[in-house]
């Protein structure tokens, strides 16, 4: 028998045999439902638009619905305008109601032709509504009514749950009391607050885990956008990223990555994830550039912008100054921090000092700076900040401190992440595994432990988790670690040799800027190496399958997001802007349901406004679909394997109550 103490707890919850028999039956009735839908994306990159209406649309699972349900029986016009309710009900209602008042809308025409054949705004509710409780029974129909329901506003819960499961009457008196409701709802002016809930029902239950493997920060200025949604998602989990691993060792108090993240956002011009999204004041930034490099063209240092950013044509000059002003300061901050831990072996990264000055010129490795304008370095003492550089990097600390959405964001990403995830035969992590050159794991030093394989990926997951929960010099160690995650070679985030940011913005391009991938990026292209991999984590070489993000799938190249015969996929395919130049897509997303599995190619967005007037959506592609001809069901799933221990503690209880052994409460 089972612990005896573990089922007296049980029995706390199910006081007698009546209630564990209630629970068995509904537990194995669980058990033969259809497994819920996993999404999978990674690298968002900020590109908080793109991700929203992916996530509203579901890689396309809502049109496929919506096909299912309707097939041929209404016009394609009429399916995208279901698909943009759908997506995005409040701002469709909006436009619907302003088009029967008779008020001009832009687009009136590409409006009129979807609903041409709606005589009233009653008319347009009644069918719509229809429509929707028609496509959420599809959506619902693979969950217990008990989910459901847990999921339905208390305003509208009896309303919906009435339309969703009206069943129990006869076939003429169903349709009759079903269309009894509708009215009821238009005549006391519900509709649209009904609407609103029904497409909710249905955006919560398309999916029923979001699995974000790595990179929600970066080139884009959406990063705090893409948060704020997560916060209202149900279920989901994150892989982290070397870019969120920066902003989150930046959020902890780590200053060599915190000028890293200012010194990135600068110099892509997007400051408004800073000082919009989490209100970081970079007005003390802006005066130090000035005061100290205000002479100085910063030829070099001018921003990239992507976006044609207004704010960065207006102030570029500005933007250059404060460009060079954090980004000498990181270089400062990096060496210190590289000094500090020699069992790192990257003392070729503390480049500052190995930079000479004769005769007024600086240079590296006989090469001349391409700026010799570093008023605030001291060639006795490259790494020391000055005074004012000190006094800059405490108040810009205290902003990210006490930024309340930053912090709520930082809980967000510990609370919900992890370096790497094991979920139904899958194997996420967002970049590389180190591996040595003859396939073997590589061993490496993380915070005093030589680590490799699945060993150095839980003990590098304790110590992201360390630099924010820890104390004391254990929790400086596992700060400062963070750096390494951000650029070191055996890092499982970065895995290059090095990272040659000072070479880029300081000598001609040339053989000082290379950075070379680890083997892990050549080998775990080989069907061997995953398999390897693959057993490394408990999983079966034969079935399961890696997921990766990190590196652009260059499909303009021909490369393909399909590795290793089928054992891995690689999904960044460009979701930021920045990004599409190399990819020429917009990204690759991975469905994972009942069926099987599809991998699905994706156009760049157009606009989220054509998405609310038109119905446009992103154009998608299926590369990939591995059914199997039996449907997958919870019981095949690990949380199936959790239900099915429950079940086994529940019979012995069972047993216990019947022998005797334990009292039942009457």
């Amino acid at each position: 028998m089972q612990d005896e103490r573990y089922l007296r707890l049980l029995s706390e919850k199910f006081p007698n045999e009546q209630s564990v028999i209630s629970e068995l039956i509904n537990l194995r009735a669980i058990l033969s439902l259809p497994k819920g839908t996993e999404h999978f994306v990674s690298d968002l990159h900020g590109a908080s638009l793109a991700f929203i209406h992916m996530l509203k649309n579901a890689s396309g699972v809502v049109r496929k619905k919506v096909d299912e349900v309707y097939g041929d029986s209404i016009a394609e016009e009429e399916k995208r305008a279901i698909c943009a309710l759908i997506y995005y009900p409040e701002e469709r209602m909006d436009l619907i109601k302003r088009f029967y008042a008779g008020e001009q809308v832009d687009g009136i025409l590409t409006l009129n032709s979807q609903i041409s054949n709606l005589q009233s705004q009653e008319d347009w509710y009644r069918t719509r509504l229809h429509q929707l409780i028609h496509i959420a029974r599809a959506v619902t129909i693979k969950y217990s009514r008990s989910k459901v329901y847990r999921l339905l506003p208390d305003n509208y819960a009896y309303v919906i749950k009435e339309l969703l499961h009206e069943s129990h009457l006869e076939q003429h008196d169903r349709q009759t009391y079903y269309n009894a409701i509708i009215d009821a709802i238009i005549e006391t002016g519900c509709a649209d607050q009904l609407i609103i809930a029904v497409c909710y029902l249905i955006h919560s239950l398309t999916i029923d885990t979001l699995h974000i493997v790595g990179d929600i920060f970066d080139r884009g200025s959406g990063a705090a956008k893409i948060l704020d949604v997560l916060s209202t998602v149900r279920n989901y989990d994150i892989e982290w990223g070397n870019h969120d691993i920066e902003w989150m060792g930046a959020m902890t108090g780590n200053l060599a990555l915190l000028a890293t993240v200012l010194r990135v956002s600068i110099r892509y011009a997007n400051i408004e994830t800073l000082e919009e999204g989490y209100g970081i004041n970079l007005l003390p930034l802006a005066n130090f550039a000035m005061e100290t490099y205000g002479e100085d063209p910063c030829t070099i240092w001018q921003t990239k912008d992507f976006d044609n950013n207004p704010r960065l044509t207006r102030s570029a000059q500005l933007m250059a100054k404060m460009h060079k002003a954090i980004s000498i300061i990181q270089f400062k901050l990096e060496g210190q921090t590289v000094l500090r831990h020699p069992e790192w072996k990257m003392d070729d990264r503390a480049i500052l000092g190995k930079c000479t000055l004769v005769n007024g010129t600086w240079s590296l490795d006989g090469q001349a700076l391409l700026d010799q304008n570093l008023p605030t370095v001291d060639p006795k003492d490259p790494y020391a900040l000055s005074q004012e550089e000190e006094d800059l990097m405490n108040q810009l600390w205290r902003s990210f401190r006490k930024s309340e959405k930053m912090q709520k964001h930082l809980r967000m990403l510990y609370e919900h992440g992890s370096l790497y995830l094991v979920r139904n035969g899958f194997l996420l992590y967002h970049a590389a595994i180190p591996l040595n050159a003859d396939g073997s794991f590589t061993e490496t030093d993380v915070c005093g432990q030589r680590v490799s394989g699945k060993a150095l990926m839980d003990r590098t997951d304790a110590i992201i988790r360390q630099a924010y929960y820890g104390t004391g010099q254990a929790k400086q160690d596992a700060l400062d670690y963070m750096l390494y995650l951000w650029e070191g070679a055996n890092s499982p985030l970065y895995n290059k040799d090095k990272m040659t940011t000072f070479e880029r913005y300081f000598l001609p391009k040339g053989e000082a800027w290379d950075e070379h991938k680890g083997a892990y990026f050549t080998l775990a292209d080989d069907e061997k190496t995953c398999e390897k991999i693959l057993r490394e984590f408990g999983l079966d070489p034969a079935t399961g399958r890696i997921v990766n993000g990190h590196v652009p799938v260059r499909t303009i190249k021909g490369e393909t997001p399909m590795r290793a015969n089928g054992k891995r996929f690689v999904i960044d395919g460009g979701f930021s802007k920045p990004y599409q130049e190399k990819t020429g897509i917009a990204g690759y997303t991975l469905i994972y349901n009942s069926h099987g599995i599809q991998l699905v190619e994706h156009d760049s967005f157009e606009s989220r406004e054509q998405a609310i007037l038109s119905g446009s959506d992103i154009h998608s592609r299926t590369l990939l679909q591995d059914f199997s001809g039996q449907r997958i069901r919870i019981k095949d799933t690990d949380k199936g394997k959790e239900l099915l221990e429950q079940i086994h503690s529940l019979e012995q209880l069972l047993e216990a109550y019947r022998n005797g052994s334990f009292r039942q409460a009457l």
